[in-house]
């Protein structure tokens, strides 16, 4: 074999752990989430980016792009260079809910993107301004029983888990209360401490300073069990809608077509950082807990989810253009 054909035959040669580590990012990589800042994909984002880029060795950009329930930023991420260096941080609504709320959306969930791993899970919460006339979640029911039609509850936007959450709440207890999507977190949040609107349903992370400073009160969260950020704070469960449970969920995808030897890298890294005690501790810190599924473990959690979230809103019969 001459020396150029035995370099060209090499990487066959190679395990593929070995191929891994020989890819890096030659430039900065760029993590798109499709929601404003602020809010829980973007804190997980951010923490992420700094791990990784002290494990790879470049910079990683947060390129918040909001907009259509976090469609707009994954579309983004969909047609971008599957070259390693665009990741979206994918939620539960890109990666599942949206396929079954649009008609049309302009990506495949599946078919357009390359799994990293799931980084961690959040309780939606039931926030009220503190002007609102309900110190708990029975309390909230029967004011909109009594005014129906009259309450609003926003959400970082249409699809989201603070969406699903309230749609299938309004579902399951008969309540009429009115759905207002935002751009993100970050634009509902001004209007709720303002008190211009009465409630919110949205990931629990950002709300999390407000409630303990007594601008905003929390009056249940949506998991099946209490969450530990708020341990007094009983769950919808436990206020009466039986089997109720919505957790939002976030993790890091790639182009479909990225190179495998850069996905197995990344895969590797976002694993070791999931796993270090001090990054578990600042995701704890707001108000998320880690959940670490890696590649093809990631796959099969989100397939899991889809059949959950199918028939969620095929009962609750909701359809976005």
């Amino acid at each position: 074999m001459t020396p150029r054909r035995a370099l060209l035959a090499l990487p066959a040669l190679l395990p593929a752990g070995a191929l891994a580590q020989s890819w890096s990012p030659s430039r900065s990589v760029r993590i798109v989430v499709p929601f404003t800042a602020g809010g829980a994909t973007d804190a997980l984002a951010r923490i992420m980016a700094e791990r990784l880029g002290a494990a790879l060795g470049q910079s990683f950009v947060v390129d918040n792009r909001p907009g259509a329930g976090g469609n707009v930023g994954t579309e983004l991420v969909a047609k971008a260079d599957p070259d390693g260096h665009t990741l979206l941080m994918c939620t539960i609504g890109t990666a599942s809910i949206n396929q079954f709320l649009y008609p049309r959306l302009p990506f495949d969930p599946v078919r357009d993107f390359a799994s990293i791993g799931l980084v961690g899970a959040v309780t939606n919460a039931v926030v009220v301004h503190p002007g609102v006339q309900a110190n708990s979640f029975q309390e909230l029911l029967a004011l909109a029983r009594r005014q129906p039609g009259r309450l609003n509850y926003g959400t970082p936007g249409n699809g989201t888990s603070g969406h699903m959450s309230g749609e299938y709440l309004k579902f399951r207890t008969g309540v009429d209360i009115n759905h207002v999507p935002y751009r993100g977190t970050g634009a509902l949040m001004p209007d709720l401490l303002g008190g211009r609107i009465e409630i919110a349903i949205d990931n629990l992370p950002a709300y999390l300073p407000h409630i303990r400073e007594g601008r905003l009160r929390i009056l249940a969260v949506t998991s099946r069990e209490r969450w530990f950020a708020v341990p007094e704070t009983p769950t919808v469960q436990e206020s009466g809608v039986e089997r109720f449970e919505a957790i939002a969920w976030f993790g890091l995808q790639a182009p479909a077509r990225t190179p495998q030897a850069a996905l197995e890298r990344y895969i590797a890294a976002v694993g070791a950082a999931v796993a270090e005690p001090a990054t578990q501790a600042r995701i704890r810190d707001i108000g998320a807990s880690t959940l670490p599924l890696m590649g093809a473990e990631f796959d099969r959690f989100i397939a899991a989810e889809n059949e959950k979230w199918r028939e969620v809103v095929r009962v609750a019969n909701i359809r976005l253009d």
